[in-house]
């Protein structure tokens, strides 16, 4: 009688739960109306004819779209070599930063507790270091390798896994993984190495996918490094054409525009394959089975 008495009331609690995916999924609709504005009018003015000024309130949209600006972007700001150094940067510099970090996290668990502290906490100290701080040292320190004028030094900072903050969320992302994973892959005679690559980064797949997208957004953006270390213009990457671009004319707005629109979509691409990524491959917290 006990069980049959408290069964009706699970459905019952299991109801008045089900509205919170539904509040989840407004808040996040809200989220996005409120980016969308400024991506339709960056995607609306780009679509306008070269040479013509903002458009006023009331006419956000244009009345004949043309892709000119598009070519004149290209052309003119040399987007397209642009891209594809900045391909080059991201091929490089993403799965270099997010393995070394992977790594990094990695053998943060297998340390003693007092060491994986004494870790934590440096790359904290290091996490509160002013990115500025730092940029004399380096640019003397390229310029003493001779690897300025070069997109050397753009790749370069992977090889520290970009930020400090990545190896700290591997850190804790590792150690949730179950210990018997890793028992039993000592017990099928896996080193380290194998360990790490078979058992620890199968288990955190997500956190992977998230890394790699921030890492080749932040790649993908960085506007300071190459206005640093870059002179040549056939060496520029994407954000330091689309500077040049606007330099050139600014009243040009449907151009410079253009570029923008150029420079943005990939960023946005990557959000999208990340986040159709957790979708398909490990799906939501709405569609875990009860």
């Amino acid at each position: 009688m006990g069980r049959s008495a408290r069964a009706p009331g699970r459905p019952a609690r299991a109801a008045r739960r089900r509205p919170a995916p539904d509040v989840r999924r407004h808040a996040i609709t809200l989220v996005l109306l409120a980016f969308a504005p400024p991506l339709l009018l960056l995607l609306s003015a780009s679509l306008r004819p070269p040479g013509l000024p903002p458009p006023a309130a009331g006419g956000l949209w244009p009345e004949h779209l043309s892709a000119e600006s598009y070519r004149r972007a290209v052309e003119l700001g040399g987007l397209g070599r642009a891209a594809l150094n900045s391909l080059l940067v991201c091929a490089v510099a993403v799965p270099v930063s997010v393995l070394v970090a992977a790594a990094a996290g990695f053998a943060m668990t297998r340390l003693p507790r007092r060491g994986a502290r004494l870790l934590v906490l440096l790359s904290l100290v290091a996490l509160m270091v002013p990115g500025t701080a730092l940029l004399v040292p380096r640019f003397a320190l390229y310029r003493a390798l001779h690897l300025t004028d070069t997109l050397v030094p753009l790749m370069l900072p992977a090889l520290i896994a970009t930020s400090p903050l990545y190896p700290l969320v591997y850190w804790v992302a590792l150690r949730g993984v179950p210990a018997d994973l890793y028992d039993a892959a000592r017990l099928a005679g896996l080193g380290p190495v194998r360990t790490w690559w078979s058992v620890a980064l199968p288990a955190v797949r997500p956190v992977t996918i998230a890394l790699a997208t921030f890492t080749f957004v932040l790649t993908w953006s960085n506007v300071l490094d190459p206005l640093l270390y870059v002179y040549d213009r056939d060496r520029a990457t994407l954000p330091l054409a689309l500077r040049s671009l606007a330099t050139l004319d600014p009243t040009d707005h449907p151009v410079f525009l253009a570029g923008a629109v150029l420079a943005t979509a990939p960023a946005v691409a990557a959000f999208a394959l990340a986040q159709w990524l957790m979708r398909t491959r490990y799906g939501s917290p709405e569609r875990t089975p009860r």
